[in-house]
């Protein structure tokens, strides 16, 4: 049977906790105060900082831009909410109803918010890993860390992995006049998200700005000096790269540990929630004193067949985050949550902006403008329909095409709008399921 509605009972004197200090978990307090929550919140999170904002720290951050304590979000709801920071989460007792901290301490709960987020994928070697010089980027002091790093100027930065962070840091290596090498064992930099087709188009602009690029590579191992600190990569072809700052952007694993023995459905993917944002047990069944929300949570989204997403974007957040705080207040109103995915990168002087998901997408086309011009807009569909936009310094357009991938209109889209050319449908080249 699931847990009751939490609206039930005295809602007055109810007490949220929050698990995560987090953009999600903020935003998620702060909606259900707004919908008229006057019950306690207390706000745990791992770290030892009030909730900041990530997009900046492998932009801004790193190339001294932007301080990393200069990131913290604003309060955009007044909380009166207790923060337990540095307090990180070890299990959850749900027939307690309780959050178990590291130190053994009980919290207990009457709704709970899972807003945990993810950390950055290791080094798999972990000696090799805790060497001086070796950075993963995920975390304020990640990026404070990486920085410190940058300003010593090394000879070379090495970055392991080219996906959205690896290729941003690349590019505030380049913009600090770096000499920096990125390594991919795949054939281009991004090729999981935007295929191997619009991938190119950026690793282009990253040669052009002098990012030494090692397509098909692996990193064997990281070897050390001598005295604990990275000296040079070993590649799987026993070449070598000379380093003294490594950057491990590998991805991401959500942060999940801590639910072992909850009943809670989860693995290192994500939280499974239902349509409405509930987590479910075990069992299948959601749990409705408990709601996820942010890079945890794990849906079934409308906009693709219900297919189960986890995702890692800035407005999914602010956004998911809101909807699970107005469901613990029992306030929700309106249909499951559906929002579009949304996100952005800035690399090199140029900004990629992205609406729907392309996974699964079978075909793409050149909507708007044309690459060599490094302005234009690429829509990609999946089984006739439109289900993601990616544009290239090319905002203006993004909107009528986020609107087709809201209805999920057929694709290729019509023909004959200004500044459109002639709509080649192309393959996305995406990698094969075991090449990724």
């Amino acid at each position: 049977m699931s847990q009751d509605h939490p609206s039930h009972g005295r809602p007055a004197h109810d007490h949220l906790v929050v698990v995560g200090a987090s953009l999600a978990g903020l935003r998620g307090a702060e909606a259900a105060r707004k919908a008229g929550f006057t019950g306690r919140i207390t706000v745990v999170g791992a770290e030892p900082h009030r909730p900041y904002d990530r997009p900046p720290l492998s932009k801004q951050v790193l190339t001294g831009g932007v301080a990393p304590g200069a990131t913290t979000l604003p309060n955009l709801e007044p909380l009166d909410a207790e923060w337990r920071l540095g307090s990180a989460a070890a299990g959850l007792d749900r027939s307690g109803r309780a959050v178990i901290l590291e130190s053994g301490e009980r919290i207990a709960y009457d709704r709970l918010l899972i807003a945990t987020g993810a950390r950055a994928r290791p080094w798999p070697d972990a000696a090799e890993g805790r060497l001086g010089g070796v950075h993963t980027l995920r975390s304020r002091d990640d990026a404070a860390a990486l920085r410190a790093s940058l300003a010593t100027k090394p000879g070379r930065v090495l970055v392991i992995g080219g996906g959205f962070i690896g290729c941003e840091v690349a590019a505030a290596c380049r913009d600090l006049d770096l000499p920096v090498t990125l390594v991919e064992s795949g054939s281009t930099v991004l090729e999981r998200v935007l295929g191997s087709h619009l991938g190119s188009v950026v690793a282009a602009l990253h040669a052009a700005r002098g990012v030494d690029l090692r397509f098909g590579a692996k990193v064997d191992a990281l070897e050390d000096d001598g005295t604990g600190h990275v000296v040079r990569a070993r590649l799987a072809d026993r070449r070598t790269i000379a380093t003294t700052c490594v950057v491990v952007a590998l991805g991401a694993v959500r942060n999940t540990d801590w639910l072992d023995g909850s009943g809670l459905a989860f693995d290192d993917g994500g939280v499974e929630c239902d349509a409405d944002g509930h987590v479910l047990d075990t069992d299948g069944r959601p749990d409705r004193t408990i709601a996820a929300a942010g890079d945890v949570a794990r849906f079934p989204h409308p906009l693709y067949d219900g297919r189960r997403v986890a995702l890692e974007h800035w407005g999914h957040a602010v956004a998911q985050g809101a909807h699970a705080g107005r469901l613990l207040a029992g306030h929700a109103t309106g249909p499951a949550y559906a929002e579009v995915p949304a996100f952005w990168s800035s690399q090199g002087g140029i900004t990629l902006k992205m609406m729907g998901l392309t996974e699964g997408a079978d075909a793409l086309v050149i909507a708007q403008g044309d690459p060599k011009t490094g302005r234009f807009l690429a829509l990609y569909g999946r089984a006739g329909r439109c289900v993601a936009a990616v544009s290239f310094d090319s905002v203006r357009w993004l909107p009528a095409y986020a609107a087709m991938v809201a209805a999920g209109a057929p694709f290729p889209p019509i023909r004959g709008a200004v500044d459109q050319g002639r709509l080649t449908v192309l393959p996305p080249g995406f990698p094969k399921e075991d090449e990724r």
